[in-house]
């Protein structure tokens, strides 16, 4: 995997781009202008990356996402990970045949959802899931893969199914390799 260089970062105009950021070559990026991306974060190959998204730090876009933030938004925290050929909207057709649907088709004749989206610290989507508009995963939330989430969740759960479904609660061991990781990489410039 090849990543863009700083001047090739440059180029594209992000509104903000933090220090170490990884891009890969084979990404699409649409509307740089509208994205924040933290310190850190890797966007891998065959990601489609589009409209308003806030990227924190140390996040993670895995080969074949699509993030769609489109005119509301998706904003990730720090330490999220998009796994393989996650999806994520923050904007939808209405598919109830009441309107039209098509982005050929003037927004006269549509009837959009246009919600924003929301990823909270630690949160990881498994490969293939998909992530409707209006969702937020709150905090340390785990989505197993193939899991469609058209709902928002509570912290610290580990959801799976179409639609999604808690199962279980997320360990918070990983909040003190948290604490321990950040101490070393302070003290070691990367």
């Amino acid at each position: 995997m090849a990543y863009l260089t700083d001047s090739e970062l440059r180029e594209l105009r992000f509104k903000r781009l933090g220090k170490n950021v990884k891009i890969s070559d084979k990404a699409s990026i649409y509307n740089a202008d509208q994205m924040e991306i933290g310190d850190f974060s890797r966007i891998d190959d065959f990601c489609i990356l589009s409209g308003r998204i806030s990227i924190g730090k140390f996040c993670h876009i895995t080969p074949m996402c699509l993030v769609a933030g489109g005119y509301p938004g998706i904003l990730m925290d720090d330490f999220c990970t998009l796994a393989y050929g996650v999806k994520i909207f923050a904007q939808s057709d209405d598919y109830s045949g009441e309107t039209m649907v098509s982005s050929l088709i003037s927004k006269k004749f549509k009837k959009e959802i246009l919600e924003s989206v929301h990823l909270k610290r630690q949160t990881i989507v498994g490969a293939g899931s998909i992530v409707l508009p209006g969702v937020t995963l709150e905090e340390g939330c785990s989505v197993g893969a193939m899991t469609l989430v058209n709902k928002s969740t509570e912290p610290w759960g580990v959801y799976i199914g179409s639609p999604a479904r808690r199962i279980k609660e997320r360990k918070k061991d990983l909040l003190e390799l948290e604490k321990e990781f950040l101490a070393e990489v302070n003290n070691d410039p990367l």
